[in-house]
């Protein structure tokens, strides 16, 4: 738990915020510096640097209740001048504090916060535990780690239920070898260690005022062995073409900009985020749909401005260049915010294009989605291996990923290694193939070929499949059928059943409050908007479905007032999850009504996924060894 230590307040106009390494990231996913000044907050002081007194100014502390910050805020506070004007805990470091007499008249207030999470999304976070996918999958079992890692996550998810005032179900999956004949692994029960240590948080927080004495949401507790082909097949979604082709560093993206005064161009970062409406609109949509709409607004715009058509020129239809673009903005100041964000997503959504093309990635996605649904197997992958001359080394490894996921057994001894020959594969990358296996349940092969999540549906079958084909033999987009196997997890969840024998309940409900008695209803997702304007890709052109998620429209009008949905449905994947996991969860908010929330150790692309692979047997290195 967080706790903030305030200052009474006082007529003063500006305070001091202080914060520790923790609580610096907290703020700094949920709000920007403009948000923070609006409180009244004129500087943002790290409590472990060395800081000028301020002794006019009140301060606020917004630190974790450790006995190292403690330390710091007594020496911030005590002996004849203070740092601060005027300036909460466990009851151990209370009385540390009530000890020094010198700095009990100067604190105002002692309030506790639960706010050890991280948002990413306004319907996903993370609780910042980066390593453990190394500390709870890695080959070495170190149980003091193993325990750690988890203590410090159960508290931290356990924060999320306590600050909305939420009391879940907490349900998980079960380790599956736990039968007479198999011995139980410490990977396979993370799970269940995990959803112990979460209930045992959240029956302390009943005392919280408000907060509910009975369940009124749903929680379920996963790990990444639940589907290893998500964080390393190409998601073919804007917001995860972003993140997976262009180098990105977190939300922001780089870009050059004409010079306003003429010189060579500048270059500018922009953060790809909700507060951008074109961002918002267009991140969950295929990245063939994004690239019409784009180029349907644009049209728009010039259609309706006499000033843009004369600087576009009498090309219609034609592709507008920045130059273009520049003279739009000189031209009509009005519209420079507007233009200026048109312009960046055409740009962006360009060069993913572009990307699409010199990678050869429709060959490369078409083959990983037909390895996925089983409708392509080794032959094909040799095929592809023995003739493409353009696939890179990162898309060469993440196709054999996603074949060790599906085939296993052609990754042992001499196999393995004639593979990497003919990927041209250098040892370390294999490593990251050959640890896909550390991620594969105890159980799996023991599994019927009846069972909706095997990896192997039918022994006798010469190709396997890792999960249903849900479109009905019909896409919106060409190359849209892939979905995270939490999609299904969620649905069967949200309208009461899913299976309670391979995901049982720590607080065993009864039947009246759970499963069929809160099936929600069915909330229909908008049809796809596409002009199919001569611009489309014709390996990309739909074929009349409903993707479900080609707009986010519906999900935002939706969002504005939860209060209209049943029950919340909170998803939490240890081990990382990733941005198609994400996009599901906003996509199922429609279609269940009921606002679904994802929450992981981390966010992954796959480069980050990849490395921490390589990493599950390779103690001696660390994250910054390891690059793509």
């Amino acid at each position: 738990m967080l706790r903030s230590a305030k200052v009474k307040d006082s007529k003063s106009t500006w305070k001091v915020l202080i914060m520790d390494k923790v609580t610096v990231k907290i703020m700094s996913y949920s709000c920007k510096m403009a948000d923070i000044t609006a409180e009244g907050v004129s500087l943002v002081e790290d409590i472990y640097r060395r800081r000028q007194p301020l002794p006019s100014m009140d301060a606020i502390y917004f630190i974790q209740p450790t006995k190292e910050n403690v330390i710091m805020f007594l020496s911030d506070m005590s002996g004849r001048t203070p740092l601060y004007k005027n300036s909460p805990v466990p009851r151990e470091l209370v009385a540390h504090i009530k000890k020094d007499s010198s700095v009990l008249p100067r604190i105002g207030a002692l309030s506790e916060m639960n706010l050890e999470y991280f948002a990413i999304d306004s319907q996903g976070f993370i609780t910042d535990n980066v390593k453990a996918l190394e500390d709870l999958f890695g080959d070495e079992e170190n149980t003091r780690k193993v325990d750690a890692c988890l203590n410090v996550m159960a508290t931290r998810i356990a924060t999320v239920f306590a600050s909305l005032r939420e009391f879940p179900f907490v349900r998980y999956r079960s380790a599956k070898s736990l039968d007479p004949m198999t011995m139980t692994t410490f990977r396979d029960l993370i799970p269940t260690k995990l959803a112990a240590g979460i209930w045992n948080c959240l029956v302390k927080y009943k005392s919280i005022p408000n907060f509910p004495q009975k369940e009124t949401c749903e929680l379920l507790i996963l790990d990444r062995s639940i589907d290893q082909i998500a964080p390393v097949i190409h998601e073919w979604t804007y917001d995860a073409m972003c993140h997976d082709l262009l180098n990105m560093e977190g939300n922001k993206y780089v870009h050059e900009v004409p010079s306003k005064i003429g010189g060579p161009p500048e270059k500018k970062e922009v953060l790809l985020e909700e507060h951008d409406p074109i961002w918002l609109e267009l991140r969950h949509a295929h990245i063939a749909d994004a690239s019409e709409r784009l180029h349907e607004k644009m049209t728009t715009f010039i259609s309706k401005n006499k000033a843009a058509q004369l600087q576009h020129g009498s090309r219609d239809g034609g592709e507008i260049s920045t130059r273009e673009l520049q003279k739009m903005v000189q031209a009509l100041p009005q519209y420079s915010e507007q233009i200026d964000k048109l312009s960046l997503h055409v740009e962006i959504a360009g060069k993913i294009n572009r990307i699409i093309r010199e990678q050869g990635l429709r060959e490369l996605g078409q083959l990983e989605q037909d390895l996925a649904f089983g409708d392509a197997g080794m032959k094909d992958v040799i095929k592809f291996l023995s003739t493409n001359e353009v696939a890179s080394r990162e898309n060469k490894l993440r196709l054999l990923m996603i074949l060790a996921a599906i085939y296993p057994e052609k990754f042992e001894g001499e196999k393995g290694l004639n593979l990497m020959k003919l990927a041209r594969l250098p040892l370390e990358d294999m490593t990251a193939v050959n640890n896909m296996a550390l991620l594969a349940p105890p159980s799996e092969a023991k599994k019927s070929s009846g069972s909706a999540f095997s990896l192997k549906f039918d022994m006798h079958k010469k190709k396997h499949a890792t999960r249903k084909d849900r479109s009905g033999g019909q896409e919106t987009w060409q190359l849209s059928r892939f979905y995270p196997i939490i999609e299904e997890l969620v649905e069967k969840l949200g309208k009461g059943e899913l299976s309670k024998d391979d995901y049982p309940c720590m607080n065993d409900p009864s039947p009246t409050s759970h499963g069929t008695s809160h099936t929600a209803s069915v909330h229909e997702a908008p049809v796809a908007h596409s002009m199919r304007s001569r611009r489309t890709p014709t390996w990309a052109r739909p074929r009349g479905s409903d993707d479900g998620y080609s707009s986010d429209s519906v999900l935002r009008h939706a969002s504005s007032d939860f209060k209209k949905f049943g029950k919340r449905i909170f998803v939490f994947i240890v081990g990382g999850a990733t941005r198609s996991e994400l996009r599901v969860c906003h996509k199922l908010t429609g279609k269940l009504n009921r606002e679904v929330i994802l929450g992981s150790t981390s966010l992954d692309d796959p480069p980050q996924f990849i490395t921490k692979m390589k990493l599950l047997t390779a103690h001696e290195l660390s994250l910054d060894d390891l690059q793509i």
